[in-house]
């Protein structure tokens, strides 16, 4: 502790809790369900309505937000809350600038979501203006798309095209209008306006639509197509009324495994006409279509110039099966009218939980339209009997009184949903937190981001943990906490096997070994996100998670559990690097790398070292002891939240200073509102006793969500942001997600009641006061719970809820309120000891070396222990090459931190060493007889035959700026290509085929491929032989192509076309092989978690009886070259000729006759020599003749021997002797 801390770090913050908040168990069988919970029509009446019947009686007809009024609308004066709630809701919030919510009808949490899909990737975007049809599934605010099955739109006239982007009818905002569980829309088809309206039950969807007057209203029901991909689908037409589908889908951000929904829409009329569709292929009159990939649907057509122009449709959907989906239908289909009452309703009794007795209009309207999305997942995933498809892809049978949820973006909720549908939904959040157990149990594993039944991986670390201790905590798992603590633990403490789809903790074999989980971008495990990629971060959120388990562990009597937990609580030190003073991603070796500028480091996902810091909240106050005590922190806090500014105009800095774009993750110093991993922040002003700051900031923040369609900070992640923002309104926050501790700051209403559950509360309601609080008065001058004042800034959930009441008084300026260091919330686990570790390794991994050449290689320790660590660094070889090392003894000043101390190694390859890889060792010892050991891989470099053609430098090392392949900064990492096996100076082979090459290797910084532009290679003897040939490169900016000209001995060419992928492609290009792709590349400053690599083209063959002498490369300068890859040995062939002489005679006179043949691939020199003169031929081409008839003036010659001696480029001369006989002319 430094002596500027004055927290206490060994006092917890609720001292004697060992246990859950609450030991009475939930409640089982008898317990209470509210009505809107899982909204179905129950009522003997509503269920015996036929489809035709009007609406129920009694319930206002509601008032609705129209799409233009959602852009524009706004009061000035505060006002009452009169009326119904629901009306205060603008379910086009978050439909603009990827807030990714939806607009269409829902009951809470139901397992349907009816709303419209207009070209969106997630479904719905305000901006786009045509409908392209109403589908079954979305989830508020997911950042990537996913669901959308079965688009059914209405349309007249004939079937023309059966892709709904080509079919898409338009629509106008003026004609649009949505409410809970309510969407209308008016559609321009053909024949006139189509109106649209849209209702839900928990697991139907109902649509009823007004045609004009036409012998064509069609109704199409498109099963091919949805938000994500679809692998299957089946479409039957049942009878005149019924239509059935099974949908079989998959991916989310990335490919995920396959799950099938089986869907059955009634219409309440007979149509008189339908088909099907398949492909573009529509078929009048078929009953069914199935197949794989591809369109595929259903049309029904109804004649409405009889006067009756409505038509209404019922769609149920099930996970279970088609008969599923047959007993929903029955259950809960109702009239268009009846149904939307019930919804209405359902949410009514949602939203009064909350209920603000007044405010600001516009205040009003954000808070209930965030309310509102806050219930609208997790989702109903069991069918009306009970029955749900589990992660085991069977079908289990009902629990008692159970319903089973699905759809957990558990990354984002465990933060601030989780808590607050603990408060408002505790039953429903007992099933919630249940369900996720059983997914764990039956998929083998806990998800981090389920959709439906199957994981996708997306997101990184442990984020199912704290959601589960938190409940834990919450007493909403009792009875199964057991249960719960083995799929936690398992989950906690091991890495799900190769044939699970799941990824896991995926770097817990070095998290558990070294205390952080390195980061490793160029590593990859299944579809989805990985945990090695964000080495930094998923250190940190491994560290939450275990702690928050450790508190479990020890409630439930697991004490060594519970230790070891608690002591991985504290891994969030091992990634923070006391050289800058803020966390940093350490490699595989030990090493802290990337920027040293936390604004842009590497290893953070989604966000920066910044934002990142404040993700301890088990230990704030050793967070603070990193940081160098709390005024250190304080001020990191003010420049964080530019506090300074924010005071003075704090709707501007919220919008102007912050981070404001979705998807701005990188490169900022400041608070990101629009993501997850600081949302917390603004809390951590309660740690400093400053706790009026948290109220300004909390504010500001606020003030990014309006009612408008652009009016949620980021995605919202399945109710995420808005649940903060509700939580936040009310002065009540979750600071410590996996315990049930509560932060409070000021409310922005004056007057707030939380109706409770008295079953499981004790108490029935929550009043919490604010009297007077305006924007000008919102400072707390003290707090009094449950009518006992309240010197700090925080409760437990226990506290929170027996209290009855929270009365806060509020002033002007700032208080003395929960000021006093003694009264800050602590720590969960307090740091407990120090972990001895010692690493060592070298930067590059595997450095080159010419033959008789040097290079040096950076060599780190990193040593971790309490206090000053010391020791040696002993460095052998294999004798191939010899190695030196200034660090021979270190020194380091650890204080329990991971301490680096900086050395060389030298490596010198002697002039005749051999191309290839040797071996140097490095074994670094501390004075505790701790040893780390590491070999480094040193090749001796070959000679790449293009290397005086390189102009460009395409490969360099992290944060060194050594490289710009792209023209913009950009390039690829030495180490991370060479993890894959492509390592500069040693001969590699292209995959897949016996085509070998040689990447040159150049000392770092130099050239080490071709920007092509036309160059003429020429090609050495060794690869004349070459038959067939790959250029061995890569493309920016998209893919390249261009001339490859092939130049021949013959003195021929051919000219073949070459493409080159572009180096950062998903797709690369047909016939093009990957030679490597790393999963990062260089910038300058550190590294880019995009996949950049090198490809090899198609190969060409070189034309039989050719002789390859040149390669003329393609004009085009974004076309690189860095290898041409060939069939050839390498070794210089020896020529081949046929030799004859002969004696003859010509004019009574002698003559020698030589003939020499070229029988090889390749041209050659040949010098005739006979005791009567010689002959020089400077080139001979493959299959050609040297000859040469020499006189002798002699009518006779006596038998003899001629040399030819033979010379092909490059090589040595040989000779080749032959006889001839003698011969008399006389």
């Amino acid at each position: 502790m430094r002596a500027d801390s004055a927290v206490d770090t060994d006092r917890e913050p609720f001292p004697g809790r060992t246990g859950p908040s609450r030991s009475r168990p939930r409640r089982r069988g008898a317990r209470r369900r509210r009505a809107g919970a899982v909204v179905a029509l129950t009522t003997a009446t509503s269920l015996a309505l036929p489809l035709s019947a009007s609406a129920s009686p009694g319930l206002a007809s509601p008032t609705t937000i129209t799409g233009t009024e959602a852009a524009t609308r706004s009061d000035a004066a505060a006002a009452a809350v009169d009326g119904p709630l629901v009306d205060y809701v603008n379910p086009f919030i978050g439909t603009k600038d990827d807030g990714n919510t939806y607009p269409g009808a829902a009951v809470p949490f139901g397992m349907v979501q009816l709303s419209p899909d207009n070209g969106h990737n997630v479904g719905y975007d305000y901006d786009r203006t045509s409908v392209r049809g109403f589908s079954l599934v979305h989830l508020s605010g997911v950042g990537c798309g996913l669901g959308g099955p079965l688009p059914t739109l209405p349309t007249t006239g004939a079937i023309t095209s059966t892709d709904y982007g080509q079919y898409a009818l338009g629509f106008s905002h003026d004609d649009e209008e949505a409410s809970p569980g309510y969407y209308r829309v008016g559609l321009q088809a053909a024949a006139g306006t189509i109106e649209a309206e849209l209702t839900a039950t928990a697991r139907t969807g109902v649509q009823r639509y007004t045609f004009p007057a036409t012998t064509q209203a069609n109704v199409l029901l498109n099963a091919g197509q949805a938000l994500n991909r679809v692998t299957e689908s089946d479409v039957r037409v049942v009878d005149d009324r019924t239509v059935e589908t099974r949908i079989t889908v998959r991916g989310f951000c990335q490919d995920t495994e396959p799950q099938t929904i089986w869907t059955r829409t009634t219409f309440d009329r007979p149509f008189v006409a339908h088909g099907t569709w398949d492909g573009s292929t529509v078929t009048a009159g078929s009953d069914a279509a199935s197949g794989g990939e591809g369109r595929r649907g259903a049309y029904v057509t109804f004649d409405t110039t009889g006067g009756d122009l409505d038509v209404e449709a019922v769609t149920a959907m099930s996970y279970v099966g088609a008969d599923g989906a047959a007993a929903n239908l029955a259950a809960e289909a109702g009239t268009f009218d009846a149904v939307h009452d019930a919804a209405r309703s359902a949410w009514e009794e949602r939203l009064g939980l909350v209920r603000v007795a007044q405010g600001d209009p516009d205040d009003l309207r954000t808070f209930y339209s965030s309310l509102y999305r806050s219930f609208l997942a997790p989702n109903v995933g069991s069918d009306v009997d009970g029955r749900y498809r589990g992660w085991d892809q069977e079908v289990h049978a009902a629990e008692p009184d159970f319903t089973y949820y699905q759809n957990y973006s558990l990354w984002d909720t465990y933060r601030t949903q989780q808590q607050l549908l603990y408060l408002l939904a505790p039953d429903e959040s007992a099933d919630m937190a249940l369900s996720l157990v059983r997914q764990g149990q039956q998929g083998g594993w806990l998800p981090r981001w389920g959709y439906g039944t199957v994981e996708t991986n997306i997101m990184t670390g442990d984020p199912a943990t704290p959601f589960l201790v938190s409940a834990w905590h919450q007493g909403l798992l009792a009875g199964h906490e057991e249960e719960a603590y083995a799929v936690l633990q398992q989950n906690a403490d091991g890495v799900p096997p190769a044939d699970s789809p799941f990824n896991g903790r995926a770097a817990n074999v070095e998290y558990l070994r070294d205390g952080f989980v390195p980061h490793e971008p160029a590593r990859s495990g299944k579809p989805g996100d990985y945990d090695l990629q964000h080495g930094a971060s998923a250190t940190m959120e491994y560290a939450l998670a275990d702690a928050m388990l450790s508190t479990m562990a020890r409630g439930l009597g697991h004490d060594e559990d519970a230790d070891r937990y608690a002591a991985r609580g504290q891994g969030y030190r091992n990634v923070f690097d006391p050289r800058t003073g803020n966390f940093r991603a350490r490699n595989a070796d030990g090493f802290f790398v990337g920027d040293a500028d936390p604004a842009h480091s590497d290893g953070f996902h989604e966000g920066t070292a910044v934002q990142y810091q404040w993700l301890v909240p088990q230990d704030v106050p050793g967070l603070f002891d990193l940081m160098g005590g709390t005024d250190a922190a304080v001020d990191r806090l003010d420049a964080f939240f530019a506090y300074d500014e924010l005071v003075a105009d704090p709707a501007r800095v919220a919008s102007e200073v912050w981070v404001n774009g979705t998807y701005d993750y990188y490169g900022w110093e400041t608070y990101n509102p629009n993501n997850e991993p600081n949302l917390h922040a603004p809390y951590v002003y309660l740690w400093t006793g400053q706790p009026w700051k948290t109220t300004d900031v909390v504010r500001a923040a606020a003030t990014l969500f309006t009612d408008g369609p652009d009016g949620v900070t980021g995605n919202d992640d399945l109710g995420t942001m808005s649940a903060w923002h509700v939580l936040s309104s009310i002065g009540v926050y979750p600071i410590v997600p996996g315990t049930d501790l509560w932060g409070l700051t000021t409310p922005l209403f004056d007057d707030v009641t939380i109706t409770l559950d008295p079953e499981v509360f004790g108490r029935d309601a929550l009043h919490l006061t604010a009297d007077g609080v305006a924007p000008d008065a919102h400072y707390t001058q003290s707090v009094s719970l449950g009518g006992e004042p309240l010197d700090r800034a925080w409760v437990t959930g226990d506290e929170l809820t027996a209290a009855g009441t929270l009365d806060v008084t509020v002033g002007t300026a700032p208080s003395a309120w929960a000021t006093d260091p003694a009264v800050s919330p602590g720590a969960v686990v307090p740091a407990d000891g120090t972990v001895e570790r010692l690493f060592v390794g070298a930067t590059p991994r595997q450095p080159v070396v010419a033959p008789g050449g040097r290079t040096e290689v950076a060599v780190q320790v990193v040593a971790q222990g309490a206090g000053t660590t010391s020791g040696t660094l002993e460095v052998t070889s294999d004798g191939a090459v010899t190695a030196t090392t200034d660090l021979a003894d270190w020194t380091a000043e650890s204080d329990g931190l991971p301490a680096t101390v900086e050395g060389t190694v030298t490596i010198d390859a002697p002039a005749d060493a051999e191309p290839g890889t040797h071996t140097v060792r490095l074994v670094v010892r501390d004075a505790a007889g701790i040893e780390a050991v590491r070999e480094v891989s040193v090749v001796v470099s070959g000679e790449s035959w293009i290397a005086d053609a390189f102009d460009n430098v395409g490969i360099g090392d992290p944060g060194a700026a050594n490289a710009n392949l792209d023209g913009s900064g950009a390039y690829l990492l030495r180490d991370l290509l060479a993890d894959l096996g492509v390592v500069q100076g040693l001969e590699l082979t292209v995959p897949g085929t016996d085509l070998t090459y040689l990447l040159g290797a150049p000392p770092a910084g130099e050239p080490d491929n071709v920007a092509a532009d036309g160059q003429v290679l020429e090609v050495p003897e060794a690869q004349r032989a070459t038959r067939t040939l790959s250029v061995v490169g890569t493309a920016t900016h998209g893919t390249q192509r261009g001339d490859l000209v092939l130049g021949f001995a013959d003195g021929t060419s051919q000219t073949v076309q070459v493409a080159l992928s572009d180096w950062c492609t998903g797709s690369p290009e047909p016939g093009n092989i990957l030679v490597a792709k790393p999963g990062a590349r260089g910038n300058g400053t550190g590294t880019d978690a995009f996949g950049c690599g090198l490809y090899a083209t198609a190969p060409v063959a070189v034309p039989d009886g050719k002789v390859l002498t040149s390669l003329t490369l393609p004009r085009n300068t974004r076309f690189h070259v860095f290898a041409v890859a060939t069939d050839a040995t390498g070794a210089v062939p020896a020529p081949q000729v046929e030799v004859t002489a002969q004696a003859r005679c010509l004019g009574g006179k002698a003559f020698v006759a030589v003939r020499a043949l070229n029988t090889g691939e390749q041209p050659v020199a040949v010098e005739l020599a006979t005791p009567y003169g010689s002959k020089l031929f400077g080139v001979v081409a493959p299959g050609s003749n040297a000859y040469q008839s020499f006189a002798t003036r002699a009518a006779a010659v006596e038998a003899g021997d001629v040399t030819v001696t033979v010379t092909t480029p490059d090589g040595e001369p040989q000779q080749v002797t032959a006889a001839y006989d003698a011969v008399s002319c006389s």
